[in-house]
């Protein structure tokens, strides 16, 4: 592998930036601490980096230790799994974050509002011990204020797995939940609880009493709403 730029020190917390702290390399490492484990996967949490760069901070990251390589288990492709020593950077990941939400301007640039990894952190945060009890529920959630490609998105989550839609899957719709990209923000990041978005009228739930009733139950917030 090409040898990086480095800082020209031997201290710790400089050999270590040299890996961590690369362009794009915490959002993939947070990628990989949430769960993710395929290439596929990956794109989705940082869907602004090119293939190529991912690709190349894969290859750094194993390179260094923090990752490794292993054969998919449908038999094809490959899987990317933090090292023990990739384990332990979670803390530092997810202290970034939890500094950064409680310390940093709460406003949100335009160029900001990313619909794509808005709706992939809220499937794979999905609580399914709290989700109404039947064989299958389909949850369509209406964007606005985003390009129209990508307004419309469904989840559906049938036999404890949750799956993520662009295109209709042809379900009967149990829940339509309709919010503005930047409102839905506010409240996945903890910034505006769930009631006060519905007071304000920028939340409106449409279903059955059950299923709305259920939502903000099985609706988990991110992780650094908390903070």
């Amino acid at each position: 592998m090409t040898r990086k730029k480095t800082y020209g020190q031997f201290c710790p917390v400089a050999k270590a930036a040299e890996v961590v702290a690369e362009r794009w390399t915490p959002l993939v490492l947070r990628e990989l601490i949430c769960g993710s484990s395929r290439f596929s996967e990956l794109k989705k949490g940082v869907p602004l980096m090119s293939p190529s760069l991912l690709s190349q901070r894969l290859k750094e990251l194993e390179y260094a230790g923090v990752i490794e390589t292993r054969p998919a288990s449908s038999g094809r492709g490959s899987e990317y799994f933090l090292t023990e020593g990739g384990e332990q950077l979670a803390p530092l990941i997810e202290g970034l974050g939890h500094w950064g939400k409680r310390w940093l301007k709460p406003e949100f640039e335009e160029g900001d509002l990313d619909p794509g990894l808005l709706m992939w952190d809220i499937q794979r945060r999905i609580d399914l011990s709290a989700a109404p009890d039947q064989p299958r529920t389909t949850i369509k959630f209406v964007i606005n204020g985003v390009p129209a490609n990508f307004r419309n998105w469904w989840v559906v989550y049938e036999h404890g797995d949750t799956d993520l839609c662009m295109k209709d899957p042809g379900f009967e719709v149990d829940l339509y939940v309709t919010m503005p990209m930047r409102t839905a923000a506010e409240i996945w990041i903890g910034r505006t609880p769930i009631a006060q978005a519905v007071r304000d009228g920028d939340l409106t739930l449409d279903g059955s009493k059950n299923q709305v009733n259920a939502f903000h139950r099985w609706f988990a917030l991110s992780v650094f709403a908390p903070t």
